[in-house]
């Protein structure tokens, strides 16, 4: 393991990189596969159940997926590999994978089981032929859902191996049959048949991603089979950490079944704006927050291991990934509030999907900006605490960031819009806006712990007035194209606005002389060169 600042930041940019261009495959594909569900359902009540479906079984993915494994998992394994103990680490593997395996039957039985007890709770203001959609949708997408769970454990031993880009592009298996299904559906049924063939279309992803990666994690794991002993400290270690790693995803979740209760008693299509909304909104949120966290995290478990000051080591890999993530995100905050419109339309304006819905998810993906660069950079920290094998400090800020955002959200999405004599829809608005707020406490408290445990960590206030500068004059400037070129159509608008932004900002990073902007130039010069 190198020692040398200027090599590990050269890997963790090259790592990230990876995860990067992995997601960003996959969000392109996931993005062509919203278009085409906007194209078909727009914000219909089709739509709205099929939205609603999605996030039940997702529940389990959630829970027991990536990010769980990735925090109990990837620090045990990683350190592992670090000390040359391939054997235990493979061992060790193989009882996580089948334990995973046997408990993923038992939930998703479960899941099938009690899908009206569930949409009950997630969805009270479902009735009628909506609720019985959404049911059978549920016990359609269970398994699939209970599949993805056992193919985040090969992404979790990819990574560990700092194979990055085919677990994150991997996704795109999931969506194709999906997009399959609406063309070849989409104008010879009606909207609810159609939601169900989507939701076998989704199962059927499900199938291809897990395929896709396994006979990769089986050449680095060792040979599979079924193996359930736990008596192993590494095994416990895990096992124990897992469980408010999982805590603290459900928590997560939590926070977002309440927003969709909550849009579920505004006016129909709100539970389908705010998924569109979310879509856009968890772009940046994946491409460089999960990228760089998880680029960061086996490396900064792996530092552990071989005897390094945890305080210097740590502060200085968390201190440049923060750096990296704001270059990225606050553009984005700035494009979100400025430009949203013209993202919206580029994505989803086609067929049922109106201007009028253009500008409905556009107030939604500004209230959901507020809380952005804090989420993102919260990931990081969280990926920290996770170095260190705490998985319990997250789960707690998580707790009062869901109970804030709740308690706001409700006051700012149904009293507030009536004081303000704003229309119901608007509700949707204030909900994202709680939601932000909330995501701000989380980081604070987050930031706060790390210091007191490892030295002052953050972003230098400088910097930090410096992004925002460039990013809103370059949306400024950006704007005012958009505004010129409305006229044209949303696709052809949308593309050139979206590259006149991303030029201004990174011409005039590197005109400021920021350093994320040259590494950014210079990795994809390279990577052009070696295409």
């Amino acid at each position: 393991m190198s020692s040398n600042p200027r090599k590990q930041q050269r890997d963790s940019g090259r790592n990230a990189f990876l995860v990067g261009a992995g997601i960003l495959l996959s969000r392109v594909i996931g993005m062509v596969r919203e278009w085409t569900f906007a194209r078909y359902f727009g914000a219909s009540d089709a739509a709205d159940a099929f939205k609603a479906a999605l996030k039940i079984p997702n529940l389990l993915q959630n829970l027991f997926g990536e990010g769980a494994l990735s925090a109990s998992f990837i620090p045990v394994y990683s350190r592992l590999l670090a000390a040359h103990d391939d054997a235990e680490a493979n061992r060790v593997a193989r009882v996580i994978g089948s334990i995973l395996s046997l408990l993923m039957c038992i939930l998703v039985l479960i899941g099938i089981a009690a899908t009206p007890f569930l949409i009950d709770v997630i969805a009270p203001g479902f009735k009628g032929a909506k609720r019985e959609l959404t049911i059978s949708m549920v016990r359609i997408l269970f398994p699939g859902v209970g599949i993805l769970v056992l193919s985040a454990w090969c992404l979790a031993i990819l990574n560990s191996h700092r194979r990055f880009f085919l677990s994150y592009a991997a996704p795109v298996l999931w969506n194709i049959p999906m997009i399959a299904a609406l063309l070849v559906f989409g104008r010879r049924t009606g909207l609810y048949p159609l939601a169900q063939y989507v939701a076998w279309g989704a199962v059927a992803g499900s199938l291809l991603q897990f395929l896709a990666q396994l006979p990769a994690a089986l050449r680095l794991a060792g040979r599979i089979r079924l193996e359930f002993e736990t008596v192993s400290q590494n095994v416990r270690t895990v096992v124990k950490n897992f469980l408010p790693s999982a805590a603290s995803r459900g928590v997560n979740q939590i926070s977002g079944y309440v927003d969709v209760i909550l849009a579920g008693f505004l006016p129909s299509g709100a539970v389908a704006a705010l998924t569109y909304a979310q879509n856009i909104y968890l772009l940046p949120v994946s491409l460089f927050g999960m990228a760089i966290s998880s680029a960061e995290l086996p490396e900064m478990s792996s530092h552990l291991e071989i005897g390094e000051d945890p305080g210097k080591s740590l502060r200085e890999r968390l201190n440049g990934a923060l750096q990296r993530v704001a270059f990225f995100v606050v553009p984005s905050v700035a494009a979100f509030l400025l430009l949203g419109d013209s993202i919206v339309a580029l994505l989803y304006q086609s067929g049922r999907f109106t201007r009028a819905d253009v500008n409905y998810v556009w107030l939604v993906l500004a209230g959901l900006s507020i809380g952005l660069l804090a989420a993102t950079m919260g990931r990081l920290y969280s990926a920290t605490f996770w170095a260190l094998r705490d998985t319990r400090t997250p789960l707690n800020f998580a707790v009062l960031r869901v109970l804030l955002a709740a308690g706001l959200g409700w006051l700012l999405a149904f009293p507030a819009p009536a004081w303000l004599g704003l229309p119901a829809r608007f509700g949707l608005g204030g909900l994202t806006v709680a939601s932000g707020f909330a995501a701000w406490l989380e980081f604070y408290l987050l930031r706060s712990s790390i210091n007191r445990r490892i030295g002052k960590t953050g972003l230098p206030l400088r910097y930090l007035l410096k992004l925002f500068a460039i990013a809103l004059i370059s949306g400024a400037l950006a704007f005012v194209v958009a505004r010129g070129i409305a006229s044209l159509p949303p696709i052809p608008c949308g593309l050139i606005v979206v590259a006149v932004y991303g030029t201004l900002y990174l011409g005039f990073s590197i005109w400021m002389g920021l350093p994320q902007a040259k590494s950014v130039f210079e990795i994809v010069r390279k990577r052009l060169k070696k295409t």
